[in-house]
């Protein structure tokens, strides 16, 4: 391994033996392109030709029938966060443009439909916590006895080849694939986990695996590079050196796509950024006298996979089209070298503490996205990962949800299984064209590196992020459970396990973690709600008054039902206690029991038509009694909204309320510390 003083540093940019991606020297070519397939297709019809045709304009015409005036966009086109315009359906003929797309064949560059040619056989990935060896060698023993073929273990805590040799004893590292993350040294961890293999007998050669060193991505979360950026890069030339040397079945660099995704990116940007950070490492590293063949093969690309079912497996499938679009302009001797090694992990974006079974269903899907978008390595995180450490149970669960889906769903059996989709095959092209046109942006800022430091990466996160929170906040995205049909008899505070912190590093001592530029932060959308209710939870166990909230339910039966309904699930978020009634027949006896209940909250639940007679009464009876209640209408009678204020009416809850904001207020008004 050379002495990083030897090294010169130089601009992020590729030898003059490379074709350089910089500004200026972006060669025009359609990312799309693919070799052209030969063969020809059978013409014959068969029995459909029977059957005549149903054009495009006639369906169109039968659906506007059917909406009977409603707006077609508005009912129908779901408009993502990417900017992308999703029809409802989608025809052969959507797919005209795409031929050279169409003609592609699995393993074959570029790689759009899979890198392999035969199967669809990722590697089932256990995520293992913990940071001590003994527990974490225990948890991956049970793990490759049942099932998994490959381990994430977290190396944080790591001081020698001792406790890498605790770690790894009797996991069959020939046979399972590791790989590491939290590492705070990634060579000398790299020394330490080779002797701590050959103390367990086993053949370094064979072992495989990766470690997630990512500076670009340490700038980017930290503000600053590690020691310098001439330092930080410089490492992945050892790295790669070494992994050569001494373990070739290891990727040193991992190009972490899913940090994006976590701080609230879109799909688009999450897809550009990687590839953009990619490119960094390439261009750097070729700069530094290693072939693209070296570099481009120690690569991992870390996704993450959301709740966008489609979108997702598209996305993946853009991702290798393009990187292998990228990796062709620097000329690689093996084509092999062009190929993506993807690493898929389901989502913590959107996964909650409260009704966390829920996140079962939301991590099948994502996996099953991952599978059948072509990811090489998956982990589905446990259930139970965001409020405690996870335990048997739930890692078990993690890991038998992606066997069913290999062994029971057989979707490891059918390469590309999504191929030929009129509505994915659109959705990749969609993606692939998005995510390239930004990818440009940043190529011509100069690449990631400095891109980041203008800002112009995380501006662009941290705007897709806020947007995002306020749609959950606006209930525009649903997280059921959480901002919608929430249980409000759970507690979680009697099951969350608090972390200790965490003693002074080494890091502490470095004078470059001084932020220096913008960053992107890690958290979930829930995070809001969460907090929130659990100030109650905690407002509650200190010995106060659970708020309640009182129904007062009279008038129209279906209003009053579906609103008394709207009302428990908006309140219900916060951990509220809520009373529904059967209904009233006058104001006064709904009062009374509301009184009688010492109800912190009355809301009243009637149709707009009644409210002008019921709620002034209801409102000053209340606050005759009580001048602390906070009177509520369920609804929003605009005509009438100024007089009801006047008569004592505090808040409107409706289908437009910012349900946290509204909330928040509820919390300061009634004294729950937050």
């Amino acid at each position: 391994m050379q002495d990083k003083k030897t090294y010169t540093f130089a601009p992020l940019k590729t030898s003059t033996s490379t074709i350089n991606l910089r500004k200026g020297c972006i060669k025009p070519y359609n990312p799309l392109r693919v070799m052209e397939n030969t063969e020809k297709k059978d013409k014959t019809a068969g029995i459909l030709s029977e059957f005549p045709g149903v054009s495009t304009t006639e369906w169109e015409a039968k659906i506007t029938e059917d909406l009977k005036g409603a707006d077609y966009e508005k009912k129908l086109i779901w408009k993502t966060a990417e900017g992308f315009s999703i029809k409802p359906y989608y025809r052969a003929e959507d797919l005209e443009g795409l031929k050279d797309q169409m003609n592609s064949l699995p393993g074959v560059f570029p790689f759009l439909r899979g890198t392999n040619t035969e199967k669809n056989d990722w590697e089932i990935c256990q995520s293992i916590e913990t940071p001590d060896p003994v527990t974490a060698n225990a948890q991956a023993i049970d793990a490759v006895t049942r099932g998994a073929t490959a381990l994430s273990l977290n190396a944080q805590n790591l001081t020698g080849s001792a406790e890498v040799t605790k770690m790894l004893k009797g996991v069959n590292a020939g046979e399972n694939s590791l790989h590491f993350n939290s590492s705070r040294s990634y060579i000398q961890f790299m020394g330490w986990l080779e002797e701590g293999l050959k103390s367990t007998g086993t053949d370094v050669k064979k072992v495989r695996g990766s470690v997630d060193f990512d500076p670009i991505s340490y700038l980017l979360l930290k503000g600053n590079f590690h020691y310098s950026q001439e330092e930080d890069l410089l490492e992945a030339v050892d790295l790669i050196d070494l992994a050569e040397k001494d373990m070739p079945g290891f990727r040193v660099i991992t190009v972490n796509g899913q940090y994006f995704h976590n701080s609230g990116s879109t799909l688009v940007q999450e897809l550009a950024f990687a590839l953009a950070s990619g490119n960094d490492y390439l261009a750097f590293l070729t700069g530094k006298g290693l072939s693209i063949d070296q570099a481009a093969s120690r690569i991992v690309f870390a996704f993450t996979t959301g709740s966008n079912y489609f979108p997702e497996i598209a996305k993946l499938r853009a991702a290798r089209m393009l990187w292998a679009r990228i990796v062709e302009q620097y000329k690689p001797a093996n084509p092999e070298s062009a190929k993506m090694h993807i690493h898929a992990t389901t989502a913590n974006w959107n996964k909650t503490i409260y009704d966390p079974y829920v996140n079962l269903l939301r991590t099948t899907t994502e996996a099953m996205s991952a599978a059948i978008g072509g990811a090489d390595l998956i982990t589905v995180l446990p259930f139970d990962l965001d409020y405690k450490e996870p335990d048997d149970f739930s890692l078990r669960i993690a890991r038998n949800q992606q066997i069913i889906l290999k062994e029971e769903s057989s979707l490891e059996k059918v390469v590309d299984p999504a191929a030929g989709s009129y509505y994915i095959e659109s959705l990749t092209a969609a993606f692939a064209d998005a995510a390239w046109k930004l990818f440009l942006e940043v190529e011509e800022k100069g690449g990631m590196i400095e891109a980041i430091k203008t800002g112009f990466v995380q501006d662009r996160v941290n705007e897709s992020a806020k947007q995002r929170r306020a749609e959950i906040a606006s209930r525009k995205t649903i997280v059921l459970g959480t901002n919608q049909y929430p249980n409000t008899s759970e507690n979680v505070l009697q099951r969350i396990q608090v972390e200790e912190e965490a003693g002074e590093t080494e890091e502490t001592e470095i004078p470059g973690l001084t932020p220096k530029y913008l960053t992107i932060s890690i958290f979930r959308g829930t995070d809001d709600f969460e907090d929130l209710r659990l100030a109650t939870e905690i407002w509650e166990n200190e010995g106060n008054k659970r708020p309640h909230v009182f129904l007062l339910t009279i008038g129209n039966l279906a209003m009053r039902k579906a609103r008394a309904g709207f009302s428990t699930n908006l309140f219900g978020c916060a951990g509220y206690k809520v009373t529904d009634n059967a209904g009233f027949s006058t104001v006064e006896e709904g009062v009374k029991d509301a009184l009688k209940a010492e109800a912190d909250i009355v809301v009243l639940c009637s149709s707009d038509e009644e409210y002008a007679e019921i709620a002034p009464l209801a409102a000053t009876l209340l606050k005759k009694a009580n001048p602390e209640v906070q009177v509520v209408v369920a609804g929003y009678p605009k005509e009438i909204v100024d007089s009801l204020k006047a008569a004592g009416v505090d808040e409107f809850i409706h289908v437009r309320t910012n349900v946290l904001d509204t909330l928040y207020v509820f919390q300061q008004k009634l004294g729950v510390m937050l």
